[in-house]
């Protein structure tokens, strides 16, 4: 048998390209095809070959006679390739003052062109540092002022880069030493954050104003401040800058500096009579953010200087935001300095929160952060100020240190909340999911006997779904959210007979109502707290009660001093319920 040539083995793979038509090329594509091997793998395509523009590789070189010889031969090299870049621009770029100096003499026309990116040769020679290049450019005529997109000079850049001679230079071929960035940053601006001194006498004695503000407002003392550079701050306030400058938002350096945790600069702010009492936007005080920080080194450089008149107009306390952000240290720091405990926040500032909370004491227990509330309780904060009593929150967060403390010091423990009436304790009903939380809040006194007050009784309850008249008429004055309510909802109902059981613990004779009976009866484990509900209650259960209620809010702590039996005394604290039975 015939052997198969190679064109007619191939031809049986491609049955569509005959043996004998040409092979054509299409035109490149964004995304070429590729073909696979006889082995499967892939066939990549070559990448394209850039040709390499002679003019460039002798300018890289530093080849001055070829490239003589290219000008005196005629070929064109003042125009630009893809990016908008010269020969000339090459020859800035790869610092070759020859090369440049030879495009100039025959092209001098090309001294400014800008790339695409809007950069002349001189731009492209400051930030590249090429010194010798820029005196080139600068003596053919150059324009210093000439920016890039950015709004950016030469002069801002060798700022920048922080090079004296460049900027010198400039300066030597009046640059405007004012001139603004898209920013509305100055020479003088970068200068002041790259804290050189050199460049920022340079620019003060050509005439660079010391106050000029960028687009927010501020100035090269402020920005020497915000950035921490102490010896552009010491000498621009030397040379006469506002000490006070504030920015658009009325924050002063003294406030950005104790903003960014700036020691130094704090100090020497305050050495020269710097103002801690502007406010910013918001009126906060340098006092405010240090404390927010925590930083305690500026707190107690702020306090002295500080006026407690002024921090009572902005609104709000540095106690509420050294709470706020946990920071005890702080805490403790400012209620040393008489910084009032029982301050207040403004009603524009307690709106800011969905819960209108006011005092210091809030912050606290809202982070669950016992030692500051331990803190503030020994200081004489108030726990009963606010609209949603802090207790709540500490009982919802299952903090019982916190609630102890809350309940020792006097917080209110039959507490509700006025925006979401109920007809019994909200203390209760947010701790009604933690039987041995619910039953700390009975042992110190909640008020159980509530919780069985039903205005429907053992008439039959009305269905969930209500009219819409009678929904309106609840906008417009809320009807209290009765227990019965409560142990109905999804989330609860499963509960109802553990929580009704230890609520009989702590109330005397009561009427369970049909919608209590009800759930009782839906279990049958639940039929002996139906009974134990019926009246009368044990004698010996209505002495417990009415001993506990004569000794008031801090029966556990008189029940120990009492001269009665172990057996007793266990029996009034609910330790063994069985001793007396």
């Amino acid at each position: 048998m015939r052997g198969f040539s190679y064109a007619e083995y191939f031809s049986l793979f491609h049955p569509r390209r005959s043996l004998r038509s040409p092979v054509t090329t299409s035109a490149p594509t964004a995304n070429p095809p590729r073909s696979r091997r006889f082995d499967g793998r892939l066939i990549r395509p070559s990448k394209p070959v850039v040709e390499v523009d002679p003019a460039v590789v002798a300018i890289k070189n530093g080849d001055e006679e070829t490239l003589s010889n290219m000008i005196r031969a005629g070929k064109v090299l003042s125009v630009p390739n893809s990016e908008g870049w010269l020969p000339l621009h090459e020859a800035i770029y790869y610092n070759k003052p020859g090369c440049a100096k030879l495009l100039l003499q025959a092209y001098p026309g090309t001294v400014d062109c800008r790339t695409l990116a809007e950069e002349t040769p001189l731009f492209l020679a400051t930030c590249r540092g090429n010194l010798e290049c820029m005196k080139c450019l600068l003596e053919a005529g150059a324009e210093c002022d000439i920016s890039s997109k950015a709004k950016e000079t030469a002069l801002y850049k060798a700022c920048e880069h922080k090079n004296v001679e460049t900027v010198k230079l400039l300066i030597q071929y009046n640059a405007d030493v004012n001139h603004r960035c898209n920013r509305g940053w100055t020479a003088l601006h970068e200068a002041a954050i790259r804290n050189d001194l050199d460049i920022i006498e340079a620019l003060l004695m050509a005439g660079a104003k010391i106050e000029a503000t960028n687009i927010y407002g501020i100035t090269p003392l402020f920005v020497a401040a915000q950035s921490g550079q102490l010896e552009s701050l010491r000498f621009l306030t030397k040379h006469g800058a506002n000490i006070n400058t504030q920015a658009s938002d009325n924050a002063s350096a003294l406030y950005e500096a104790s903003k960014n945790e700036h020691e130094e600069i704090v100090a020497f702010l305050l050495s020269q009579n710097a103002d801690a009492n502007k406010g910013s936007k918001d009126g906060w005080l340098p006092l405010h953010i240090a404390a927010a920080r925590g930083n305690m080194a500026i707190v107690q450089m702020l306090i002295p200087v500080t006026s407690k008149v002024r921090v009572r107009r902005s609104g709000i306390s540095p106690l509420h935001l050294a709470a706020q952000h946990n920071r005890n240290d702080i805490v403790e720091e400012l209620i040393e300095a008489g910084y009032p405990i029982n301050a207040l926040l403004s009603p524009e500032r307690s709106r800011l929160f969905e819960d209108k909370r006011t005092s210091v004491l809030y912050f606290a227990v809202y982070n669950n952060n016992v030692e500051t509330t331990e803190m503030l309780l020994k200081a004489g904060a108030n726990p009963n100020v606010d609209l949603i009593n802090p207790l709540l929150i500490s009982i919802r967060h299952g903090s019982i240190k916190n609630i102890k403390l809350l309940i020792k010091y006097g917080a209110n423990i039959n507490a509700y909340i006025p925006t979401h009436p109920t007809s019994f304790p909200a203390t209760i009903m947010f701790s009604m999911k933690y039987l041995s939380l619910l039953k700390l809040i009975m042992d110190f006194g909640g008020d159980g006997e509530s919780c069985f007050k039903c205005v429907y009784g053992s008439h039959q309850h009305p269905e969930q779904e209500q009219r819409r008249d009678d929904i309106q008429m609840e906008r417009k004055k809320p009807r209290p959210v009765q227990f019965c309510e409560i142990v109905s909802t999804p989330g609860i109902y499963r509960w109802a007979g553990p929580i009704i059981d230890v609520l009989l613990d702590y109330v005397g004779n009561v009427n369970l109502c049909s919608k209590l009976k009800e759930h009782l009866d839906s279990y049958d484990e639940w039929a002996t707290i139906k009974t134990k509900s019926e009246p009368p209650r044990p004698l010996v259960h209505l002495c417990r009660i009415k001993v506990r209620k004569l000794l008031g809010l801090q029966r556990l702590k008189f029940i120990e001093m009492l001269p009665l039996p172990g057996r007793l005394k266990r029996y009034l604290e609910y330790n063994d319920t069985n001793d007396l039975m």
